[in-house]
């Protein structure tokens, strides 16, 4: 293996309160709008279905659009539909800006040991975010190589697309590239089709899905310096990977 690519929401970064229960409230009340953070959990759970590309991987926003209004309705929110669409688009902005959100734990220190080891690193977002701003904002320009947002490249994981595009940014073939994410369909899936190597990250310790026969299931990205290389000789017995 010669380069990492990770997904981002949910596997670099978390959301911060602007997008939980409460947040979601004031967004609502922003538009004249109820909602019942109590609600939020069963909302989201929901509304994830609005987030499927596997039939239309062409960057839209209205998936996204329609997710937070989704979950605003699950909330309780009741209104006219102008005033949730705008409600829910507010929200799909703001998810944007890499000031909402915080790094997990784990990151830096991961990066920094997978720079270290030799590995180039690239970035594969389903995302409007401008990859470049959220770099600097978490100081990651020295380990990453290229990254590559849907919103720019025109396509969403799992389309296949996206991934040979980083894997040409990043200069190595698919063979010598692994996917990290946290999305079975949208990243272990579609990096899978092209020929990369996979590896899911499971933060809660629960797998969303099943990942497949030859898929690390990791708990925290200060597994993977151990993982690549098992995964690495697994694909090419005559590799040591690295």
């Amino acid at each position: 293996m010669k380069a990492v690519f990770f997904d981002v929401d949910y596997t670099l970064i978390h959301p911060g309160p602007t997008f939980g229960g409460d947040g979601y409230r004031a967004f609502a009340a922003r538009h004249g709008l109820r909602a019942d953070p109590r609600r939020f959990a069963a909302a989201v759970s929901d509304a994830t279905a609005e987030l499927d590309f596997a039939r239309n991987t062409v960057y839209r926003p209205d998936p996204f659009i329609r997710y937070a209004a989704r979950v605003l309705r699950g909330m309780g929110a009741a209104g006219p539909e102008a005033r949730l669409e705008s409600c829910a688009r507010e929200i799909y902005d703001e998810w944007g800006h890499p000031h909402h959100f915080a790094l997990y734990d784990d990151v830096l220190a991961t990066l920094g040991a997978l720079h270290r080891a030799g590995y180039r690193i690239g970035l594969i977002s389903n995302t409007h975010r401008c990859l470049a701003t959220f770099q600097r904002h978490f100081a990651l320009d020295p380990f990453v190589t290229a990254a590559v947002s849907s919103y720019e490249h025109g396509r969403l994981k799992p389309d296949p697309s996206i991934f040979r595009a980083a894997l040409a940014e990043v200069g190595v073939a698919a063979g010598d590239g692994v996917m990290v994410g946290d999305s079975v369909p949208h990243d272990i899936d579609g990096a899978r089709q092209v020929g990369m190597g996979a590896v899911l990250i499971a933060r809660t310790g629960e797998s969303p899905a099943t990942p497949g026969a030859g898929v690390p299931v990791v708990r925290t990205l200060t597994e993977l310096p151990a993982v690549l290389p098992r995964l690495a000789s697994e694909a090419d017995p005559d590799r040591t990977g690295g």
